[in-house]
């Protein structure tokens, strides 16, 4: 996981600019004017939150769809525990993203792992009951692993 460094809220000073730079320059309205104006939609659409820059957080996107798909031709009991537990490696990798503190951001990882691990262990189920075809399990559990894998890393360095 990559730190992102902390930007200090004043702006270093410029470095003189020549004439001809200075013609080059485009007018960017100041800091003030920008906090008391509302973001526009095309400003928001453009915004990543800190969750989805995560390889991982992809991986449990995928991981929860492709449970989703598995998740129609279960029994309700099987169905809703394994629509939980990837909701739940989405939820809490996308929670940990945003947070702050090393702490807080270490637990949520910790639980969504031991979602993924959940999400693992049902589809262990699925393939002994035969509730599912081999390769949707086979794929889904190969996600789910690759989940484990990378929070338990994540968790490890911020440990």
């Amino acid at each position: 996981m990559a730190v992102l460094p902390v930007v200090s809220p004043v702006a270093p000073a410029e470095p003189p600019r020549s004439a001809e730079a200075e013609s080059s320059v485009v007018a960017m309205p100041s800091v003030a004017a920008a906090s008391t104006a509302p973001p526009t939609d095309e400003t928001l659409d453009g915004v990543q939150l800190d969750a989805a820059k995560l390889h991982v957080y992809q991986v449990a996107l995928e991981l929860h769809t492709q449970c989703s798909v598995l998740v129609a031709l279960l029994n309700r009991i099987v169905k809703d525990q394994l629509e939980r537990a990837s909701l739940s490696v989405v939820l809490n990798t996308a929670e940990a993203g945003g947070r702050r503190s090393r702490r807080d951001k270490a637990r949520f990882y910790a639980i969504a792992r031991g979602s993924a691990t959940e999400v693992a262990a049902l589809l262990d189920v699925l393939a002994i009951r035969r509730l599912a075809s081999p390769a949707a399990i086979k794929t889904g559990r190969r996600l789910a692993i690759r989940c484990i894998q990378m929070l338990t890393r994540i968790h490890q360095r911020l440990a």
